[in-house]
């Protein structure tokens, strides 16, 4: 099981936050630093000093890390154009030596748009299906050849379809709850699916609809991994849970319904029952960006016993 940080920086933080908890994520062994893609916060916190952008950042880690992973759960496809989201993404793929990876969504916070003039348009479904096929149809055309495509939202007419990513393929994760449509699309276009936030029984079930149109794409359901999302809340003793609960403003029974929380003995033993859906990569949601004692307590307690 591989464990990964996955951070939520518009809740409140600076570049310079998420940089020192993407150093710490790397020295005490994680896979991977992911981060969210908003521009607004979210509930009561005031998101001060404001938001940081997600592709930005990740470029500044790029050079400011060596080993992990890096990448988004989730990309709003309403905030980048598809063309431009491929150039984007391909040179971060360069800067950071081939460690990227693309969490790729249709967009859904409706205030954030309004707030910063970005259009927030009623159909943004089918815009997901023609940006992952555009995307992944750039980085798959050959040097010296060109790319077009004609669809409902966008046109792209010889496109030199450069740069290049480092990685032969940038993985691709698509997510959700979705029944059907989500499915669908994770089937022909992802790398990984992941379940945000989701119980063992949803996991269970969405798991098996992505393993099955897997199967109708003609890829096989074992050509993707499957992933969770889920916030974590790790003590040595139930002051220390009760503590860091109180701190991102949670109550601790609803954290051990809806995440990992509690002790590391017990956050081992949810990790467990998670993977007995298949799921073989866990993105902890870490929302106190300033409590660094809980990533080495997770890494020496919990992330040490999945090795």
């Amino acid at each position: 099981m591989d464990l990964r940080i996955f951070t939520e920086p518009q809740q409140g933080a600076t570049y310079d936050t998420l940089l020192t908890v993407a150093k710490a994520t790397e020295d005490l062994g994680f896979d991977a630093f992911f981060r969210s893609d908003h521009y607004v916060s979210m509930g009561s916190v005031d998101g001060l000093p404001g938001p940081t952008d997600a592709w930005i950042t990740l470029a500044g880690l790029a050079r400011e890390t060596k080993r992990i992973r890096l990448g988004t759960l989730m990309t709003a496809g309403t905030f980048r154009l598809p063309g431009v989201l491929a150039i984007q993404v391909a040179q971060v793929d360069q800067m950071s030596g081939g460690r990227i990876e693309l969490g790729l969504g249709a967009g859904w916070f409706e205030e954030e748009h309004r707030a910063y003039g970005i259009p927030f348009p009623k159909e943004k479904f089918g815009r997901l299906e023609e940006q992952l096929a555009i995307v992944t149809g750039l980085w798959a055309t050959d040097i010296g050849k060109t790319f077009d495509f004609h669809g409902t939202y966008y046109d792209l007419t010889d496109s030199p379809a450069l740069p290049k990513p480092v990685q032969p393929k940038i993985p691709v994760l698509i997510g959700g709850h979705g029944a059907s449509r989500t499915p669908r699309l994770a089937g022909q276009y992802a790398d990984e699916f992941n379940m945000p936030f989701g119980s063992i029984e949803d996991s269970v079930r969405q798991f098996g609809r992505v393993r099955a149109a897997a199967e109708a794409a003609g890829r096989g359901a074992d050509a993707l991994t499957y992933s969770n999302t889920l916030v974590v809340c790790v003590g040595k003793d139930d002051a220390e849970v009760a503590r860091r609960a109180a701190a991102i403003g949670r109550e601790v029974d609803e954290l051990k319904t809806n995440g990992l929380a509690g002790s590391p003995a017990e956050v081992v033993d949810r990790i467990g029952r998670y993977a007995e859906t298949g799921s073989r990569r866990i993105y902890l949601q870490l929302l106190d960006l300033s409590d660094l004692d809980h990533l080495e307590l997770i890494s020496s307690q919990v992330q040490s016993q999945l090795s």
